[in-house]
């Protein structure tokens, strides 16, 4: 069995057919995907499909993208949503310096809102960073000294460094269908260094689909080439890294309950 640990099934072409979605991921072997909030308007439509769906949980909060839409969310909005049986993780937040959809400072300041929410429910928080190491290293360590919390890097696209610092407090790293591209080098040189037991995988869907499906839209069932491409770079089995990031995901998401097998 594999987990996809990040997902968006209210986006587009998932959401308009996603009782056959959800069935490829089964098909697949997928016994558990997350689906991913990203405004807080939008959350209603994350958690319906959460509550919709048994092996399916969900998130919640503001993505960096849209924290200036959003920019007075707070600690006690995200605890409150957070309580519902279904909601299992804090975000996805975090820094986006690429596109810079939002001002900076409103960023950093939604990034330690969540943290906060995440240290306060015991819930993992979901962090975003693109071309914004420094800063997302910087925080991620800050409000550590303040008291430790659980959480995971998404969609890992950034230096080595980065995950190194993310393993000093305990952080998972997550791997999307970037690791499978001919120039994900710098990717593919973090999977080596980040042990099995601190690993999961992803596909950010419907974006960046693994090979051999680049170009189409990316959903859940197409994890499994992603996993294939982490576990031959580091050099275990399919079924070993599935059982590996599958037990990872439940061991972070408590909330979550496994299938019987």
């Amino acid at each position: 069995m594999l987990v996809d640990s990040h997902c968006h099934l209210d986006y587009g072409a998932l959401s308009e057919e996603l009782d056959a979605v959800v069935a490829r991921a089964r098909s697949a072997g997928i016994g558990a995907m997350l689906t991913i909030s990203t405004r807080l308007d939008r959350f209603p439509g994350v958690l319906a499909i959460a509550e919709r769906y048994e092996d399916i949980w969900c998130s919640v909060g503001v993505h960096p993208h849209e924290a200036g839409g959003e920019p007075d969310v707070t600690v006690r909005q995200l605890v409150e949503l957070s309580d519902h049986p279904r909601v299992v993780g804090i975000g996805e937040t975090g820094l986006d310096y690429y596109y810079e959809h939002s001002p900076r400072d409103i960023q950093q300041r939604s990034f330690r809102t969540h943290i906060t929410a995440a240290r306060e429910t015991g819930l993992p928080v979901i962090v975003h960073s693109r071309n914004a190491e420094a800063d997302t290293a910087r925080i991620l360590t800050d409000e550590y000294r303040n008291g430790a919390y659980l959480g995971l890097l998404h969609c890992f696209s950034s230096m080595r460094q980065l995950a190194e610092k993310a393993l000093e407090i305990d952080f998972l790293i997550s791997f999307s269908g970037i690791v499978t591209f001919k120039n994900a080098d710098e990717v593919r040189e973090a999977v080596q260094i980040v042990p099995l037991d601190r690993l999961l995988v992803e596909t950010d869907s419907p974006y960046l689909a693994p090979a051999p499906h680049r170009g189409k839209t990316n959903e859940p069932a197409y994890v499994v080439h992603t996993a294939g491409k982490v576990a031959e770079v580091k050099g275990v089995s399919c079924p070993e890294l599935a059982d590996a990031t599958t037990g990872n995901f439940f061991d972070l998401f408590t909330k979550v309950k496994p299938p019987a097998r």
